[in-house]
């Protein structure tokens, strides 16, 4: 045996005496799961991406000290200059400062949207699943009720009666509409994980309902429900800037790519900047999230692995 080359492997190579870890017990899931990431360059980009852009939401002030309500008419549609890289908009706003403090309204929606529709419809698809029967049935006609509404449609109809112009309308609507997907997902999950033999040992031993759902079929099937997530996260995103430019979504004097977007389309031609930056980044934001929900598939998928 090559002496160089074994002193070269580290602990964590080491797959043990039974494919397991470095102490011969096997990797769970998640650790595995882990293990390929760090190893992914598709999800280290998009980490990195994301951070990126939770920073700036969290503190925009740091990349952007100015004021994004802060307009001048006289310098409406001119291009950059000293200290306005991105130049200014049709109402003389900084579009730079406009595009970083923009960040904050649509990671928000995203991030809560995502959280709300994970919650109600893995909570509904898992019950449904679990319990099967008269529960399962109206819970599947219900969410072909909901599957046949178009979702923009939907948001033309239901956010044209709101006069709030907060995020919460918005968020509400997404998870309104958004639950189904999860839910079949959930469900899903569910029925195939309680069919696992560890799951018919526990209810031999006497365990409860609610213990076998808690402690053995949900942290089994929750990883559908992650990776569906994730990739829904930038889904939501571009959502809440569609229905922005539409008119529907968030309105002024609310900061927001959607906002910028639509306010910049009339002048595409005459000054492109307006249209060119917040639209970037709105894209580099979608895609940085639907890379690492594909990244998460990748490795939390056994077919995959």
């Amino acid at each position: 045996m090559d002496l160089a080359a074994d002193e070269g492997r580290t602990l964590e190579d080491d797959p043990g005496p039974d494919g397991g870890g470095p102490s011969g017990r096997p990797r769970s899931l998640w650790s595995d799961a882990w293990r390929d990431l760090r190893r992914n360059p598709v999800f280290v980009v998009s980490a990195l991406l994301i951070l990126f852009l939770v920073l700036i939401a969290l503190r925009p002030t740091l990349l952007a000290s100015g004021d994004p309500l802060d307009c001048d008419l006289a310098r409406a549609q001119e291009g950059s200059r000293p200290g306005h890289p991105f130049g200014f908009n049709g109402q003389g706003c900084d579009v730079y400062t406009r595009t970083v403090h923009g960040a904050r309204t649509s990671v928000t929606v995203g991030v809560c949207a995502t959280l709300g529709v994970a919650l109600l419809g893995s909570v509904l698809g898992g019950l449904a699943g679990f319990f099967g029967g008269l529960w399962d049935a109206l819970l599947s006609r219900l969410t072909d009720v909901f599957f046949a509404i178009p979702v923009v449609l939907g948001g033309l109809v239901l956010l044209s009666v709101v006069t709030s112009n907060s995020v919460w309308p918005v968020i509400g609507f997404m998870v309104l509409l958004g639950w189904p997907q999860i839910s079949r997902i959930s469900r899903g999950a569910v029925i195939t994980a309680k069919q696992h033999d560890y799951v018919q040992a526990a209810r031999a031993l006497g365990a409860s309902g609610p213990r076998m759902l808690l402690r053995h079929i949900a942290p089994n099937a929750i990883a559908p429900v992650i990776v569906v997530a994730t990739i829904a996260l930038g889904t939501y995103i571009a959502l809440e800037a569609t229905l922005s430019y539409l008119g529907v979504g968030l309105k002024p004097p609310t900061v927001s790519w959607g906002i910028d977007i639509s306010s910049a389309s009339p002048y595409i031609r005459n000054a492109p900047h307006m249209l060119l930056w917040p639209a970037g980044a709105l894209a580099v934001t979608v895609l940085a999230f639907i890379m690492l929900g594909d990244a998460v598939r990748d490795a939390l998928d056994p077919k995959l692995r």
